[in-house]
Formats: structure tokens, sequence, C-alpha cells
């Protein structure tokens, strides 16, 4: 309060769940102490982007049942889970609003996107330039051990989001991170040379990052990617077979 003028009071933030994270997310509020992008971050970013965006273009070219496959997967998320945590500090990040890690939140919008995707998948069935790379992919599930394609994916998820939705995002802060993190998640997933699977990162690349925005930090945007991943890996391939036979 000034002399003579009473400060405007703050403007209080919504009780409902979708009310709170779009006021997190026109505020910015919950980037309350943002980690600068420091000379350290942007080299060690550019490092990891260029040697994760090879290891993942080798990666999901490896043909199904190739025991190698594992490997590499493994070798990629150690690529992603260096890169984010030798950059600086990763932020777990908070329920916006409410006291609490944002799980649930994340497991809903999670099953929101799978649902959508899954509706999506019905189409690209019946479009066979489409379906078959995406098959080729969850061919390593269906003729390798499912388990450890699981395990592989998920450990994937969540250390991909530590370096994108971590790091990255932390390096562009300063420059539209939602938009720079999603095109550049995008662009390392295009290496591996299957349409839909650019599609699928470009849309997840921005949900996450929203979800950066709106809970501070990166356990929101793993529990999703996470939650997301499973449900395509389980669910795609009985829809694609069910809708093309």
């Amino acid at each position: 309060m000034t002399e003579g003028r009473i400060d405007p009071m703050p403007e209080p933030a919504p009780t409902t769940l979708l009310g709170r994270y779009r006021h997190a997310f026109r505020t910015g509020e919950m980037e309350t102490a943002p980690v600068p992008p420091t000379r350290r971050r942007l080299v060690v970013v550019v490092i990891t982007l260029v040697v994760g965006t090879a290891v993942s273009a080798w990666a999901l070219r490896i043909p199904p049942g190739d025991t190698m496959f594992y490997p590499a997967t493994a070798l990629l998320a150690a690529v992603w889970l260096v890169g984010a945590f030798a950059s600086g500090p990763i932020r777990v990040g908070c329920e916006p609003y409410r006291p609490g890690r944002p799980i649930l939140s994340s497991v809903l919008a999670a099953t929101a996107l799978a649902l959508v995707f899954c509706v999506g998948a019905v189409v690209v069935a019946q479009i066979e330039p489409l379906r078959e790379p995406v098959e080729a992919l969850l061919a390593h599930a269906t003729v390798g051990n499912l388990a450890l394609v699981a395990l592989l994916t998920a450990v994937n998820g969540a250390a991909e989001e530590c370096f994108h939705r971590g790091a990255v995002y932390s390096a562009t802060s300063r420059i539209h991170p939602i938009l720079v993190t999603t095109l550049i998640y995008g662009a390392v997933t295009a290496a591996a040379g299957i349409p839909l699977l650019v599609v699928a990162a470009l849309v997840l690349g921005l949900v996450t990052a929203v979800q950066r925005r709106c809970t501070g930090g990166v356990l929101g945007p793993i529990v999703t990617h996470v939650v997301w991943s499973m449900v395509m890996l389980f669910a795609l391939s009985p829809i694609f077979d069910a809708a093309s036979g």
C-alpha cells in the first residue's frame, strides 16, 4: 500500500481443477523461482540433444525381435537422464494452489489424452501407409519381452520429461519455453522416421510443457507421459487388429 492509494488485492486462485490450472498457466505464478539458463545448462542441453537424437534414431530403427533394442533404449534413457541432471537442478513441482504433488491431475490428463489417441488409432488403422510404421514399432512388444519393453518405455518416458521439460525448459525459459521445447521434442522424435510418432510427440510435448508451466516442475509431465505411454503400448495393437480386421 502506498500513500493516498490502495493497492489492489491479488486475484484469488480458483477452486476447481481446471480453473486452478488455467489460472496457473495464465499467471505463471507456479514458476516462482525459475532456474536461470546458465551457460553450463545451455552447453549440456545442446550436447545431450545431439547425442540423444543420434541414439534415438538408432534405437527406434532396430528391427523387432533384435535383442539389441533393449540395451539401445536403456542407453537412450541414460543419455536423457545424465543430460538432465548434469545441466543443473531439476524441479519436481507441485499441484497448483494446493498442497501435494500433481499425481491425480496428471493421471486424468494422461487418460484424456490416451482416449483421444485411441480414437485416432481407429482412423489410422484404415490407412496402411500410416499404420505399418506404427505396427513395426509396436512389434517390439509383441515379438519380444513385453514386460521389459513396458519397463523401458516407462523409464524412457520419465527420462525424456526430466530432460525436455526439465533441462531444456529451463534453458529456454526466456524464449517461449512451451513452444520451443515442444518443437525440439518433435524434431528429436522425427529422427526415428515415423511420421505419426512425430505428431504424437508434438501433442504430448505441448501438453506436458503446459503442465510444466502450471506445476513448476517435471513430476506432472512424467506421470502424464508414463501413463499415456502404457495405455498406448497395451491398447494400440488390439485397436489396430480390431479396426483393420
